[in-house]
């Protein structure tokens, strides 16, 4: 079981370890239901923006009647909340990437690492393992 992570400030160069753990947390403690995993989420942000960002997301649910799309509320707490330098640094390293004289498996699971920090869809993805292979 994770125990609870505490909150969250809004402190974008914490934000992808702080986010990695809720993820756990809400896996560990099987919150599977949408409206359940965002207001568990929205009860970890505190803070200046983080509390900002609660209050107005507050007032949408208020106002809402129907179900929270969770892929649409993880899209916006990541780009609210993630440090966008690593994310370019990501892309450029992904870009230029190459195996050399990597072991395969090596080589493949530094690429997937890179793919995810860079956000990169699987064609692009594809495309860059073939030009860099």
């Amino acid at each position: 079981m994770v125990l609870d992570l505490g909150w969250f400030d809004g402190d974008r160069m914490k934000f992808e370890d702080w986010w990695r753990g809720m993820r756990l947390f809400l896996k560990s403690n099987r919150i599977m239901e949408t409206d359940d995993r965002i207001t568990t989420i929205l009860t970890h942000l505190r803070g200046s923006v983080a509390g900002i960002y609660v209050q107005q997301k507050l007032d949408e649910l208020d106002e809402e009647l129907g179900t929270q799309d969770w892929d649409d509320f993880v899209k916006e707490i990541k780009t609210m909340f993630s440090d966008k330098t690593k994310t370019v640094d990501a892309k450029w390293k992904i870009e230029t990437f190459k195996q050399g004289k990597k072991n395969m498996a090596d080589f493949i699971i530094e690429f997937k690492a890179l793919a995810i920090k860079a956000d990169t869809d699987e064609l692009h993805a594809i495309f860059v393992l073939k030009k860099n292979v």
